[in-house]
């Protein structure tokens, strides 16, 4: 969901990371970074995981979803919603192409203030037609080029009930430790009204973490848990490569979001079929 890179110089300073959603329907207007190691040593996370889940939206072109899967890809997980009001027009039809060539699918939510987070999740559900092999998400993150339009915790704790509520589900949440630990973070430096804690509802889902960096900091609420997604590289392509020498471009389409899942092959398939439950 990263539209750029958020490794900068000065990457130590947490509270400056900026982690606008790769679906945005603005993401295209955002700049973009690269980072490479001294002397052009290639990039690989420091962190065990499978590497063979990819985040897309419809700024993606997608050529072949067979050719995704050949390279050792998994599962797809594709922006489905933004707001209350606007559906990604690319979601549906790809995800029966992704389906029939054996792609686990999962979609997201980019969540705003601009609606209760009980309507968004309405309207997430309505266009994701999730399965019980669908996996949700909510991507909560600083809106970098509409900081007003930020999405509250109180907001992203409505729309997890509902989900819930609907489904018997919880969705995975997308965030990273500077935004959680109600840091400033962005490009504006926005923050949340208080810090994502270990009472609320978004603390008993699982994390799918934000980090670029070869050791990723879990936020707060999640430091007993850990992570279950790592999204540790984004907008990865042949002609874009992220991390020195090392392109981990997939085949297929023309750019992605590359995630780790904590577990092996055969775990990621059962916890596609059976997500989070508890509430």
């Amino acid at each position: 969901m990263i539209p750029r890179r958020g490794l900068l110089a000065g990457l130590a300073a947490l509270s400056g990371l900026s982690l606008a959603g790769c679906g945005g329907r603005h993401a295209t207007t955002a700049p973009s970074y690269a980072y490479a190691p001294p002397g052009g040593v290639s990039w690989s996370p420091k962190v065990d995981g499978l590497d063979a889940v990819i985040d897309i939206s419809h700024n993606v072109q997608v050529s072949d979803f067979s050719e995704v899967r050949k390279a050792n890809i998994l599962a797809v997980i594709h922006k489905t919603t933004e707001g209350g009001d606007w559906i990604d027009p690319s979601y549906a039809p790809r995800r029966v192409e992704a389906e029939s060539n054996g792609l686990l699918w999962g979609a997201y939510h980019f969540g705003t203030r601009q609606y209760s987070g009980v309507r968004q999740a309405q309207t997430f559900l309505a266009a994701a037609r999730p399965t019980p092999r669908t996996l949700l998400a909510l991507d909560f993150e600083p809106n970098d080029l509409n900081p007003n339009n930020t999405m509250t915790l109180q907001q992203a704790e409505d729309f997890v009930r509902t989900v819930h509520h609907a489904t018997g589900r919880l969705p995975i949440v997308y965030t990273h430790a500077a935004w959680a630990n109600g840091m400033h973070s962005g490009r504006r430096g926005v923050r949340l009204q208080r810090p994502v804690g270990p009472n609320s509802i978004l603390a008993q889902c699982d994390l799918w973490l934000a980090d670029p960096r070869e050791e990723p900091v879990v936020p707060e609420a999640w430091a007993n848990r850990g992570w279950r997604l790592w999204q540790y590289v984004a907008n990865e392509s042949d002609g874009d490569a992220a991390y020195g020498t090392a392109s981990r471009a997939v085949p297929g389409v023309t750019h992605c979001d590359r995630n780790l899942f904590a577990g092996n092959a055969a775990e990621l398939h059962r916890y596609w079929g059976i997500g989070r439950a508890r509430a």
